[in-house]
């Protein structure tokens, strides 16, 4: 005998947060599809088997709040920028699941361009795009996906194509690139269309599982509340309305995968302008991270705008990956540009590196004065305070940290070239913590074309730079 049993996905939460007294209640709407695709969304990651390998990326919108619902990796983006975010997340953790979940103002507004890129690179995660053809959030206005003659509160006459354009087709979009291997329209109206999108959402995913590339599926969904109808003339607005401008069905369908470079070579072939990259295993020896003696760095390097401070993170960063680390760079300067603030996080790591960021440094490199105020108090206990001492005097009296005064500027400038002074920052630091062979760094340089004797210029400049943190040069 059949015994039939109706129960939650595991997928959810067994309780909902939004309301303490209320465990049941959704944040969306009597008609809402959010509701109905979030359900077969967790169904798919229960049957498929991946809650444990899927991180699902939401970003402004009623997708916001997704992670009150699905128990999976959850991350927030900002607004229209889903795809980039994936494909970051997809990149460093390669086995994962990584779902993007959006709506049209987000997506084919001021996302238009992150969903182009990703798509256009055949990106290995899946996309839900839910087109409403409205801003549901944020109070009902335009959206690319606005039908002509629709009012919406910025639209209050209707949009006209003369003014506004046409509504925007974003499978027709991107279905005329190369890279993306699937992608369909479904809708929510009648039983036969809802189980055509449930089997879209599961086949998105599934050519993820299979490391097929860029899945897409947009949903035509209903909006009851900003559309001022009933859920069931929602339901047949839908129908009526969106299915003859957005016509479903499957727009790109690749069986294989996608399409192999080489197929394409004579399109993509780009020649090479500088040497090929030193093997590192081969000629140079790693410094004390690769080889596992040291820790992973997390450094801050602070100056002026034109003290190379950037380029000394880039380069570290560089010879970092030429010692087969993983690492981070991240930059920021003040719209002064030079004369005005930049620092930059760097991060070294025989490990997955989790955030680019760095609140407590294990190092500082300071060139001026404010960046030895702004960022000495952040290092961490038994950290190290490099210092341009020609250009900063007054130093923190921390016992718990060693500072490390190297005079850079008085030494590049009897070099000849006060530009050198970031190399001679970047020998001592080299020469204080042996995190990486200076050779590394040298061969980077190599990379980006630099001539021979600029390359031995920069030499003699770290050279010098690690005689001063040897306390072998006064």
């Amino acid at each position: 005998m059949w015994e039939i049993k109706h129960s939650r996905p595991r997928s959810f939460y067994d309780r909902f947060e939004r309301r303490e007294d209320d465990t049941e209640t959704t944040h969306y709407c009597p008609g809402c599809g959010h509701g109905v695709l979030l359900k077969y969304l967790a169904e798919a990651i229960d049957d498929l088997q991946i809650q444990e390998r899927t991180i699902l990326v939401s970003p402004v919108g009623c997708s916001v709040f997704l992670y009150y619902y699905l128990d999976v990796g959850n991350i927030q983006a900002a607004h229209g920028r889903s795809p980039a975010v994936a494909t970051g997340i997809k990149r460093v953790r390669p086995q994962s699941i990584v779902l993007c979940y959006q709506g049209d103002g987000d997506l084919a507004a001021i996302g238009g361009n992150e969903i182009l890129q990703a798509a256009n690179r055949g990106e290995d995660i899946s996309v839900i795009f839910v087109n409403n053809a409205i801003y549901g959030m944020t109070g009902g206005q335009l959206a690319p996906t606005t039908l002509l003659g629709m009012k919406t509160t910025t639209s209050p006459y209707g949009r006209n194509d003369q003014m506004e354009g046409p509504p925007l087709r974003v499978c027709e979009l991107l279905a005329s690139l190369d890279a993306p291997v699937y992608v369909e329209r479904v809708a929510l109206t009648d039983a036969k269309n809802h189980m055509r999108t449930r089997k879209a959402i599961r086949r998105a995913i599934q050519n993820q599982i299979d490391g097929k590339g860029f899945s897409f599926v947009e949903v035509l969904s209903p909006c009851p509340t900003n559309w001022r109808l009933t859920a069931a003339e929602a339901a047949r607005f839908v129908e009526e309305k969106m299915i003859p401008a957005f016509p479903l069905g499957i727009f790109k369908e690749q069986a294989g995968g996608r399409l192999k470079t080489a197929a394409k070579a004579e399109l993509t072939a780009v020649p090479r302008i500088n040497t090929p990259p030193v093997s590192v295993q081969q000629q140079i020896s790693v410094g004390s991270v690769a080889r596992g003696e040291a820790p992973s760095v997390a450094l801050k390097i602070s100056g002026f705008g034109g003290q190379g401070v950037l380029f000394m993170g880039l380069a570290l960063a560089e010879a970092g990956m030429k010692e087969g680390l993983k690492v981070s760079w991240i930059p920021s300067y003040g719209v002064e540009m030079r004369g005005g603030t930049a620092h930059c996080h760097v991060r070294l790591s025989r490990e997955s590196i989790s955030s680019p960021l760095i609140s407590r440094p294990s190092a500082v490199v300071a060139f001026n004065e404010p960046s030895v105020e702004k960022f000495a108090p952040e290092i961490q206990s038994g950290g190290q305070l490099f210092v341009n001492s020609s250009m900063a005097k007054s130093i923190p009296s921390r016992d718990d940290i060693e500072v490390i005064l190297i005079p850079a500027l008085e030494a590049a400038n009897e070099m000849g070239n006060p530009k050198v002074a970031n190399m001679i920052m970047l020998g001592a630091y080299l020469q204080k913590t042996g995190i990486l062979n200076p050779e590394s760094v040298l061969a980077s340089l190599a990379d980006h074309g630099s001539r021979e004797e600029l390359i031995k210029f920069n030499r003699r400049a770290m050279e010098l730079g690690r005689d001063l943190a040897a306390g072998k040069k006064q």
